[in-house]
């Protein structure tokens, strides 16, 4: 049996980060770039990334660096706004022969994990229990524990799999536990490379 791991942003689906803080800003009454700081500036999306505080934690921080109450569904609503999935990705994660399976690995925290059904219906209809996001493991890619700790909870052997990121970076933390990698730069070479990964 043969696995495929994929990243999420800039892989299954296109995300803007200045659409997401735009339209929080309206939603709030607050400016761009004050969102943009408490946001990228703070230090709450690593820490969410790598399961250091839960949604409600992330929500009350994000909150306070604002001076106001951001709900759940606020931050929600922004990033789906922000998130667009690409049909073509989708079509070819479920067109995988029954020789492999599929998985997502995203470095996000709890309160993407839990609104994935909202944010993109699709990934959340196709993937299943099988959207992992880093937060759950208390680690963050490139760290290999992340990559080990999804592949075991997964049931999956790190060399029967291929991880698939935008960020050569995350690549090389995959293949430091034995996984296959492959960085992402077009749909053809996607393509092509899982195939040469499923016939190997």
């Amino acid at each position: 049996m043969k696995h495929v791991l994929f990243d999420m942003d800039g892989v299954l689906v296109d995300y803007e980060p200045g659409i997401r803080v735009a339209h929080l800003a309206a939603a709030l009454d607050r400016s761009p770039d004050s969102v943009h700081a408490a946001i990228y500036d703070s230090g709450i999306e690593d820490d969410s990334d790598a399961g250091r505080i839960d949604a409600d934690e992330y929500l009350r921080r994000l909150g306070a660096a604002l001076d106001t109450s951001v709900s759940c569904a606020q931050w929600t609503a922004a990033r789906r706004e922000a998130t667009r999935v690409r049909p073509w990705a989708i079509a070819l994660a479920s067109s995988l022969p029954p020789r492999a399976d599929a998985a997502i690995l995203t470095n996000n925290g709890e309160i993407l994990a839990g609104q994935l059904p909202t944010i993109a219906p699709a990934l959340a209809a196709l993937f299943g229990a099988r959207a992992l996001v880093a937060g759950q493991f208390g680690a963050a890619k490139p760290d290999p524990a992340v990559f080990e700790s999804a592949a075991r909870h997964l049931g999956w052997r790190p060399a029967d799999t291929l991880f698939i990121d935008d960020t050569a970076g995350h690549v090389e933390g995959a293949k430091r536990v034995g996984m296959h990698g492959h960085h992402f730069r077009s749909e053809a070479l996607l393509r092509d490379e899982i195939q040469r990964f499923l016939t190997r």
